[in-house]
């Protein structure tokens, strides 16, 4: 039986617990959310206010070049791809994650035009199939893995354009092997993208080293850059010369401020920009990207790894929670950094513990998720977090109409 004081042994232990003073927590909440949305580093407060105040206060247009600000696409690009496995000049920071799919999609799609498949799965995150479903028109088919225990080897053939497919699943955690899937899709010709919105920030990627053709993923999950911070997108240096994405805005001309009134793609990853950027979104992540100077990124998935088979046994040893199922897989090396249970009344619960200050979110169908990040959150605030779970199931929260109202954002 583990206790509180078991945790408190491994909090006293661990390497990384003075990250957690970079980020400010409200008092009294424990937050399993950082999958959803991460926390606030104490670094953007001061990012954004100097941002805010001079740059743009006193600065004003200027600072396009004084402050910089043109070229953040890129330079964020850089820092972020060290999180990732990319070398330099193979990443921006720009749009959304779905504007970035859709580039992507689009551009392996012309690279392989004689190829009319794409392959997905249906348990992806909705964006990525309504993007591919809008990018396909009505010449092209899609092929999606369905239940567990079929091979994604048997959807891949000399038909399939580009495979699209999540590095962790965003309803169980369950990890995708990046360097297998890659192999089987370039032996066949195919290109690959990967969306990588669920793992970058908590656990090492090598997009470089597997051959990764190219990947997405947004920075306000895990990597912290705030609400609708701009997502990024990597394609591989060797496609920079054959890849052309279709939405060619003025930030990807080769000579933006020239004014010429057709288009003409600049060199490197920077076609992939396509208008003007937020430069208060990229100033967030260029503040998260402080915080993962000097970090060792293997470190993080160790602790990762333990806070959730800490949560899991946690969880199981209480008598209160013996009618959650784990839905997420069991090893920690199968595993993103999520822990998730299936419940008949798991949105109640979710709810009624929000209520008393664990936050954690609920994903049909019965889904209760809960993403551990490594960089604040505290053994002892997993122990405390199941006793909360446990009282709410103990008074069966989803007798009351006020826990089971389903809210715009669940």
């Amino acid at each position: 039986m583990m206790t509180r004081e078991d945790c408190a042994r491994l909090d006293a232990q661990d390497d990384l617990a003075e990250l957690r003073e970079k980020f400010r927590l409200p008092e009294g909440v424990i937050y399993l959310d950082g999958n959803s949305l991460g926390a606030l580093p104490e670094g953007a407060v001061n990012t954004l206010s100097k941002t805010v105040e001079q740059e743009w206060g006193d600065g004003l247009i200027r600072s396009w070049g004084e402050a910089d600000w043109f070229t953040l696409p890129e330079r964020l690009g850089d820092r972020l791809g060290r999180l990732i496995g990319a070398a330099p000049g193979q990443v921006v920071v720009c749009d959304g994650t779905s504007i970035n799919i859709y580039k992507a999609l689009r551009a392996a799609m012309a690279m392989r035009p004689d190829r009319k498949v794409i392959v997905s799965e249906q348990s992806s995150f909705p964006t990525d199939l309504y993007m591919m479903e809008g990018a396909m028109g009505a010449d092209y088919s899609a092929r999606l893995l369905g239940r567990d225990g079929d091979d994604l080897g048997d959807l891949i053939d000399d038909q399939v354009a580009a495979v699209l497919l999540s590095n962790v699943d965003y309803r169980t955690g369950r990890l995708t092997d990046m360097a297998r899937v890659t192999r089987l899709a370039h032996e066949s010709g195919a290109l690959v993208i990967w969306d990588l919105c669920h793992s970058a920030g908590v656990m090492p990627i090598e997009l470089d080293a597997i051959e990764a053709d190219f990947a997405v993923g947004c920075s306000y999950k895990y990597i912290n850059g705030g609400p609708g911070a701009p997502a990024y997108i990597y394609v591989a240096e060797r496609h920079h010369d054959s890849a052309r994405q279709p939405l060619s805005g003025w930030w990807g001309h080769a000579e933006p401020f020239a004014f010429e009134s057709s288009y003409r793609p600049v060199g490197g990853i920077r076609r992939f920009l396509c208008g003007t950027q937020s430069i208060l979104g990229l100033k967030g992540v260029e503040a998260a990207m402080d915080l993962f100077d000097g970090v060792d990124i293997t470190a993080i998935r160790r602790k990762s790894q333990l806070l959730c088979d800490v949560f899991i046994r946690l969880v199981e040893q209480h008598q209160d929670c013996g009618n959650l199922r784990l839905v997420s897989p069991r090893d920690a090396d199968e595993r993103g950094s999520q822990v998730s249970f299936d419940f008949e009344n798991g949105y109640p619960v979710v709810r009624a513990m929000i209520e008393q200050g664990v936050i954690g979110d609920f994903r049909e169908p019965g889904i209760m998720r809960f993403g551990l990040a490594p960089y604040y959150l505290r053994f002892t605030d997993l122990f405390d977090a199941i006793e909360v779970m446990a009282d709410c199931l103990r008074r069966e929260v989803w007798t009351d109409p006020k826990y089971t109202a389903r809210e715009a954002v669940t």
